[in-house]
């Protein structure tokens, strides 16, 4: 299954945007999707995950909880990462990824990267 993040734009500080990850199968048989981001300069960082089995356990890195959701649509194959009260840190490359955890809890990704979509947030 191919995953494609699109949705990314220009938004002032505090404002939100809503990223979309597509799908070419079934999301239920990824198993975890997560969003990374990566800014100007910097690695390719964690954002938030979901697993694709009804109930959806979701996860946030510490930088985003309480900001970002993460939710999945079944009918569309497509996961969504909602993100709000957007500072000018947050802007970046945003990806998603088949993902799968290790031992301690660490995310890392399965699948290749694709061109991922740009958010930038002014001040």
């Amino acid at each position: 299954v191919q995953l494609q993040a699109s949705g990314g734009g220009l938004v002032q500080a505090g404002g939100s945007l809503r990223l979309s990850c597509a799908a070419s199968g079934s999301i239920f048989v990824v198993g975890q999707i997560g969003w990374y981001r990566q800014a100007p300069g910097k690695q390719r960082e964690w954002v938030a995950a979901i697993t694709t089995t009804p109930g959806g356990v979701t996860k946030f890195a510490d930088f985003v909880q309480g900001r970002f959701a993460i939710s999945k649509d079944y009918t569309k194959n497509t996961v969504y990462l909602q993100m709000n009260n957007l500072k000018p840190e947050d802007t970046a490359v945003y990806y998603c990824n088949a993902v799968d955890t290790d031992d301690v809890g660490y995310y890392f990704a399965l699948g290749s990267w694709g061109q991922g979509t740009l958010v930038t947030v002014s001040s």
